[in-house]
């Protein structure tokens, strides 16, 4: 989960290249940001555009910003606040507008939504999410949060990515998957870490993409010097752990007709940097996405017990309703509607590119597992891998549904 503390170590540590706005040069060290014009305007930063109805804003801020910024969030108890616009943008007030836009033109696609009928019950699903393990989420979250940090910008950032292809790839060769499966790391410009994605090619209709991901790095908003402890157990190492084990099991079943990416994002802690790259360079190619879930912190259970937080801002319709009918098919849990505040978590990347998201959450935002991005976010006796367990359902059941459908957005 991008916790606005995050964006200062970034400030702090790599100096961003000079951009523009408004014609004038920003000076290094700054960072261009969006953020939501409430918050910009409470703690005193100067708007520099801004977008009425979306209530979203562009400024350009010093350290010292960021840090009002973020303790006004938390005021709010919001996890994410802002996203860093690309270092190497020279990003002016017109592009900014042009950002607004593509937001207007995403929330128009939502207004138009018309729920589906419902989906039917498939018994493949069903065998399937019987066979989430709990002590394979455990063993995953403890060989996460074993690294000393997992923080993109750290001499490290590539330990852990290295690593987990390595036991990805192993996976799939004990599966003995009779499809084709690719693991392929990916490089980013806005951060040395890199992130991981593995494709399971549709058999039907291979262009047709369904994504679910989370991010893998940690953070410890204590910020210096990066080698701080931050084991992110619960953020990120449960969603990423989630995600694993729902691979592990479309391994062993059928060839999806859709294709099935499972990306494991790098940067998310910085300002979604990993991620915005990726979901920018799938709407440059014209990528056929059908839906993006995300994954972020799924393992401390605020709200009781399979109660989980269903945020609706930034996320599409089309999706929520699918996570009900999931949800009343297989998974039974309480859903309570939510909102994260302006990129909280990576699926905004994708929203920004016109492509449908969800993103299901421990809890409401409200009963958040407050030991995030510190040295405390470590599996403990409120660590609940039962509850987790069912983010790795949902996980599946999107995957499996979408990937085996023909249902999309219209």
């Amino acid at each position: 989960m991008r916790l606005t503390l995050s964006l200062l170590v970034f400030a702090l540590i790599i100096p961003l290249t000079a951009s523009a706005h408004g014609g004038k040069i920003v000076q290094r060290g700054l960072t261009p940001i969006i953020s939501e014009t409430k918050l910009l305007k409470e703690v005193g930063i100067k708007v520099l555009t801004d977008d009425e109805q979306l209530g979203v804003g562009y400024a350009v801020v010093t350290p010292a910003e960021a840090a009002r910024l973020s303790a006004k969030a938390h005021d709010y108890r919001r996890c994410g606040g802002f996203e860093a616009l690309p270092a190497s943008t020279l990003w002016t007030t017109s592009l900014a507008n042009n950002l607004f836009a593509e937001l207007h033109a995403r929330n128009a696609k939502n207004a138009r939504f018309a729920n589906f009928a419902g989906i039917e019950h498939r018994q493949m699903i069903e065998s399937a999410l019987a066979q989430v393990d709990e002590q394979n989420l455990k063993n995953w979250v403890q060989w996460f949060s074993s690294y000393p940090t997992r923080f993109n910008k750290a001499p490290t950032a590539n330990d852990h990515v290295n690593a987990l292809k390595l036991k990805i790839e192993e996976m799939i060769k004990a599966a003995g998957a009779k499809f084709p499966v690719t693991v392929d790391l990916i490089t980013h410009t806005s951060t040395p870490q890199k992130s991981i994605r593995v494709s399971i090619t549709g058999s039907q209709r291979p262009s047709e993409i369904v994504v679910i991901g989370g991010h893998m790095d940690s953070i410890n908003a204590e910020w210096l010097p990066p080698s701080k402890l931050a084991p992110g157990a619960d953020d990120n190492a449960s969603g990423s752990s989630n995600l694993l084990e729902a691979l592990r099991i479309m391994l062993t079943g059928n060839q999806p007709q859709r294709t099935i990416e499972v990306m494991f994002y790098a940067g998310e802690e910085s300002g979604l940097l990993g991620s915005a790259e990726i979901a920018q360079t799938y709407k440059q190619k014209k990528a056929d996405v059908i839906g993006v879930l995300q994954l972020d912190m799924t393992l401390f259970a605020g709200d009781g017990e399979f109660t989980l937080g269903s945020m609706t801002d930034y996320t599409s319709p089309f999706l929520r309703n699918l996570l009900v009918e999931v949800n009343r098919l297989y998974v039974k849990a309480n859903i309570i509607e939510s909102k994260c505040g302006y990129g909280c978590s990576d699926h905004a990347s994708w929203y920004r590119q016109g492509y449908p998201t969800l993103m299901p959450f421990e809890s409401t935002m409200e009963k958040m597992n407050h030991n995030l991005h510190t040295k405390n976010d470590v599996i403990n006796s409120t660590s609940n891998f039962r509850h987790s367990a069912m983010f790795a359902k949902i996980a599946l059941a999107f995957a499996m549904e979408l990937g085996n459908s023909t249902i999309r957005e219209q």
